[in-house]
């Protein structure tokens, strides 16, 4: 044997590289997570059980119904579009409901819209540009909403009538006065959100997309937004889920029965004998919560991602 082979025959084999990670925790470690998991998970789930029973049964009241119906029925539905044959009759409250639920869609849908857009350039502004003013701007935007919604109505109603008597468009009981007011309301606090988001974006890619002959605008709409794109469907998911929601302002400006919007509309199911028409609410509301679950299935995988980066730095 030579010195070689005694030299390797001495050289223990190496063992075969074993994968390393972190280790998974156990069960008998974690089961108070799981636990918190599901108890978070009924308390979400309860009053969406609930409504869907009370939709899905006969009886119109509340207090006979349970978690499970009984009896299942579409009868709630079919009155939300049946025409009414007496002023007293639900259904002829009820037959609004297409007309409710027609304009609220527009409303939110407008209102996310022109929030995204408008929102993003004045906090692409804030965020780039250096300006006389840009400090009292964005503390002006912020001011704004430390004022309560409840001290506004009066002022926003005088406004609304004064204005309709020069701009039609925007007067009382119109969806286009009422998208204005809705836009002037949830600016100030999405334009400081996206500026946060802004700011992470490095102002290199804008210098180099300028280099290579790009306009101010392709910057804007062919750089940077795209970027931006979780930020935007995060504000725009608020801002329709929260124009969906809204009742005082849109109880104001609204006064057409077929003008209303869903949550001015559905509170005619219950203004008048109050415990009777729990059914057609609940169906209501039910049909009213399926264009937000499509949203947010939509742009699940955005509201994460927009929800933490807009709070790196702003």
């Amino acid at each position: 044997m030579t010195a070689i082979d005694q030299t390797a025959a001495a050289i223990p084999a190496a063992r075969p590289a074993t994968k390393t990670g972190p280790r998974r925790p156990k069960l008998r470690d974690t089961w108070w997570r799981h636990v918190v998991a599901w108890i978070a998970i009924v308390v979400a789930l309860f009053p969406v059980a609930y409504i869907a029973s009370a939709a899905f049964t006969g009886n119109p009241s509340l207090a006979g119904s349970s978690l499970i119906p009984r009896h299942l029925t579409l009868d709630n539905f079919k009155k939300l579009f049946s025409p009414g044959n007496s002023t007293t009759d639900i259904t002829s409250n009820a037959s609004n409901y297409p007309h409710w639920i027609l304009n609220t869609l527009i409303v939110a849908t407008s209102t996310a819209f022109f929030t995204v857009m408008l929102g993003a350039l004045a906090a692409y502004a804030f965020s780039r540009f250096r300006f006389r003013g840009r400090r009292m701007g964005m503390l002006g935007l912020l001011l704004v909403q430390m004022f309560p919604q409840m001290l506004a109505v009066v002022a926003i109603y005088l406004i609304v009538v004064h204005t309709g008597t020069v701009f039609h468009v925007l007067a009382l009981n119109t969806l286009t006065g009422l998208i204005i007011v809705y836009l002037g309301g949830v600016m100030s606090v999405n334009v400081w959100f996206m500026k946060g988001f802004f700011d992470t974006i490095p102002a290199e890619l804008d210098e180099s997309a300028r280099v290579d002959g790009a306009s101010p605008a392709q910057v804007f709409w062919g750089v940077v937004l795209p970027l931006a794109a979780p930020v935007l469907a995060v504000i725009g998911l608020f801002s329709f889920v929260g124009v969906l929601n809204e009742f005082i302002i849109a109880s104001v400006l609204l006064q057409s029965d077929k003008k209303l919007t869903l949550p001015v509309g559905m509170r005619g199911f219950i203004d008048q004998q109050f415990s009777q028409h729990w059914g057609p609410f609940a169906a209501g509301v039910l049909i009213a919560a399926v264009p937000v679950v499509i949203l947010f299935m939509f742009l699940q995988r955005f509201i994460v991602e927009g929800l933490t980066a807009g709070s790196v730095k702003g």
